[in-house]
């Protein structure tokens, strides 16, 4: 009897289709093309989520705009770095269908991060966001960035477990030349044998640069790195730049950073910038396995049958507008950093309830 009502509510509440992308969200990588399914997601839409609220920091979104101050010698170069979330600005764009322009504050819409020309003592007024959540594990992860083309700043897109755990997408501005067509992208593996070079990924196998064919700083292009077991895969506007195999790929979990810095080290990010320099993020959009225990077992409870029509949904390749999360018929008991009183956060609450009772009940 209790079985019949909870799913006679569950019909009610939900009707009795299925949800999309239950069973994961598929892509292929690599130069072998090979096809990974991963279970969760977090998209961030930057041109319309305001993630610092009044200036202070918002993590409502899952992300947070990050507050330190590191020591010259810390930061391996001549100055410092000051770390302040005034530095984090979200610039965006009030209507929800429009995708490109200038955001309430001007310039173009989306998260600035910028880097301060005037010092604060010895240090460099600088930028960086994290993810709230540290249990990012296996996934492609990419994100929306336009650069600054002001010289002497690193721009980077990396996910981080530690000082030799970490992947890491960087852009230095000094290194680009407009007249000559030059315009790096250093991927880079942190590991233990960039710990014995000094953190230097320069003197080690873990760097890779590749030169882009377009100008970073003149317009947004789709990053995007794969971390698999046994290898990170690089990409650009979905093409496939470098991959990275051996002992430096990370095997722990960890969490997604965006930055833009610098600290006059002469053989990276060089500079301090001469005017204040903007580097622009419009999305990140992150699928992956979580380490947690917990969302394993709710993706287990939700996947039923993983060759149902719509069960797995194909990741679109460099696509800036698409977001899963836009969807009609979401995938219930996702990880949600939306409005608190959705429906969405309604069906989970409302899903592990009856799974309880259901154990309960037999």
């Amino acid at each position: 009897m209790a079985s019949s009502w909870i799913f006679a509510v569950l019909s009610l509440l939900f009707g009795s289709a299925t949800s999309d992308c239950e069973c994961g969200y598929s892509m292929t990588t690599g130069s072998d093309g090979t096809r990974h399914v991963f279970a969760d997601l977090h998209e961030t839409d930057f041109i319309h989520a305001d993630i610092t609220g009044d200036g202070n920091g918002d993590a409502s979104h899952g992300w947070a705009p990050q507050g330190y101050n590191i020591s010259s010698q810390a930061s391996r170069g001549p100055f410092g770095e000051s770390f302040a979330v005034q530095n984090v600005m979200s610039n965006t764009i009030k209507n929800p269908d429009t995708f490109d322009g200038p955001g309430t504050l001007g310039l173009d819409a989306g998260l600035l991060l910028v880097v301060r020309n005037v010092m604060q003592e010895d240090r460099v007024p600088v930028a960086e966001v994290s993810t709230t959540d540290l249990y990012y594990f296996y996934g492609t992860f990419r994100a929306g960035i336009k650069t600054t083309d002001a010289p002497g700043t690193c721009s980077a897109f990396f996910w981080y477990q530690n000082d030799t755990q970490e992947i890491d997408i960087e852009f230095l501005s000094a290194e680009f030349d407009k007249e000559k067509g030059i315009f790096p992208v250093n991927f880079v593996l942190q590991s233990k044998e960039a710990a014995s070079a000094g953190y230097n990924a320069a003197n080690t196998t873990g760097l890779r640069r590749v030169n882009l064919p377009f100008d970073p700083s003149t317009d947004f292009h789709e990053y995007r790195f794969d971390f698999l077991p046994d290898k990170v895969a690089f990409y650009a506007d979905g093409e496939l730049l470098s991959e990275a195999e051996g002992s430096g790929v990370p095997t722990t979990p960890g969490h997604l950073l965006l930055s833009h810095w610098s600290n006059g080290n002469p053989g990276w990010s060089q500079g301090p910038p001469t005017v204040d320099a903007v580097t622009t993020v419009s999305y990140v959009k992150a699928y992956f396995n979580s380490s947690l225990e917990q969302r394993q077992r709710d993706f287990a409870l939700r996947c039923k049958d993983p060759t149902a029509s719509g069960a797995i949904c194909a990741i679109p390749d460099h696509n800036a507008t698409f977001f899963f999360g836009n969807g009609d018929n979401l995938t219930p008991n996702q990880t949600d950093y939306g409005d608190p009183d959705n429906d969405q956060i309604l069906f989970i609450g409302v899903l592990l309830e009856i799974s309880r009772l259901l154990d309960l009940n037999g």
